[in-house]
């Protein structure tokens, strides 16, 4: 494949929004959202106590008319604080949002036939995506969640700059893998790629910065080193060493290693961990069970945000202060909360710290 390709290559622009609405009504355009109530409460609506206090923005996160998120897969934020949002939808697959909260971007799926797939399929399988500074430059990973897939690294454009899973054969950008089904993706600050096969063998690969494989560890299990569900991996750099988070999702569990696969401990007091994102000194967790948690860097938690564990899901427009399945989240450079959920309607929402 050309390193000049697009994963997705129909996208439009905030000038396409402006246009299709005019720029006066725009923000009520872009009003057209998947929040679960028709109105945002008259009272603001906060999460958490004492330093760990967050208030919702209730605007935050739309979408024009005819556009939609499905479950909600991943949300990540670059260092520009731009907040990329990827969903089980076709319209938009990705979409892109300022600083500001104004929706900049939204990328299609329609690459479908370039990688002998179709339209549904591709929505199908969205799930994992990491933002990654290296050097001074930043990329994208994305993980397809299906049997054989494939992870791959993009420019923040989406261009496609390497492939590695189940393609046609070695190239100067492509590689065979034998991934099962993907979840995940981490990157070390020494250039090292971690991978979880969370929905398949239980196995995490790590590989070079130019996807030389190195090592395998894994396998379904119970035990150290065995996981059921191995759906998040992150490299924290909370210590003195780099070390591997693994979110062991259906185990309850984090466990963490060295970098090159030596176990060191085990974190209680999760439910149903996804996955991480590290910010000043803390490490947040999104629990499918209902819930975020924030770890400090002895692993202690601090926080325990939105719970809202046996809300019935047609229920939860009266309680906005909860959460029913975060699957993803990110932190912006001034601790800005962003969550997605499990759902339907992805449910992307920003919470402002406001202790």
């Amino acid at each position: 494949m050309s390193q000049s390709e697009f994963l997705f290559p129909q996208r439009q622009s905030r000038r396409d929004f402006l246009a299709w609405t005019g720029a006066a009504v725009v923000g009520s355009a872009l009003g057209a959202t998947t929040r679960l109530s028709a109105e945002a409460p008259e009272q603001p609506v906060t999460l958490g106590t004492g330093k760990w206090t967050y208030t919702l923005d209730p605007k935050w996160g739309r979408l024009p008319a005819g556009q939609s998120y499905g479950f909600g897969c991943a949300i990540v934020a670059d260092r520009k604080d731009r907040i990329f949002v990827t969903s089980r939808s076709a319209n938009p697959c990705v979409a892109i949002f300022s600083p500001q909260g104004e929706l900049l971007e939204t990328w299609s799926n329609d690459f479908a036939q370039k990688i002998q797939s179709t339209t549904d399929d591709v929505v199908k399988t969205a799930h994992g995506l990491y933002c990654s500074l290296e050097g001074d430059q930043e990329f994208l990973y994305f993980t397809e969640n299906k049997p054989g897939a494939r992870v791959y690294k993009t420019d923040l454009e989406g261009r496609i700059l390497y492939e590695l899973g189940n393609v046609r054969g070695k190239g100067s950008n492509s590689q065979k893998f034998d991934f099962v089904n993907p979840t995940d993706v981490a990157v070390a600050p020494n250039g090292d790629i971690y991978i979880v096969d969370g929905y398949g063998s239980q196995l995490v690969h790590r590989f070079d910065s130019s996807f030389h494989h190195l090592q395998t560890m894994g396998g379904r299990g119970k035990e150290h080193g065995q996981f059921n569900t191995c759906h998040g991996v992150w490299v924290t750099t909370l210590g003195d060493e780099p070390e591997v988070y693994i979110a062991d999702r259906a185990n309850d569990r984090l466990e963490v290693y060295s970098m090159d696969f030596v176990f060191k401990r085990s974190v209680s007091g999760v439910r149903k961990p996804c996955c991480f994102y590290q910010h000043a000194g803390h490490l947040y967790v999104p629990e499918l069970d209902a819930r975020v948690t924030i770890l400090d860097a002895d692993d202690q938690i601090v926080a325990h945000l939105g719970d809202g564990q046996g809300i019935p899901r047609e229920e939860l427009d009266k309680h906005p202060d909860k959460f029913a399945a975060p699957h993803a989240l990110t932190v912006d450079s001034h601790g800005g909360l962003y969550v997605l959920e499990w759902l339907p309607t992805g449910r992307p929402r920003k919470f402002t710290p406001t202790a």
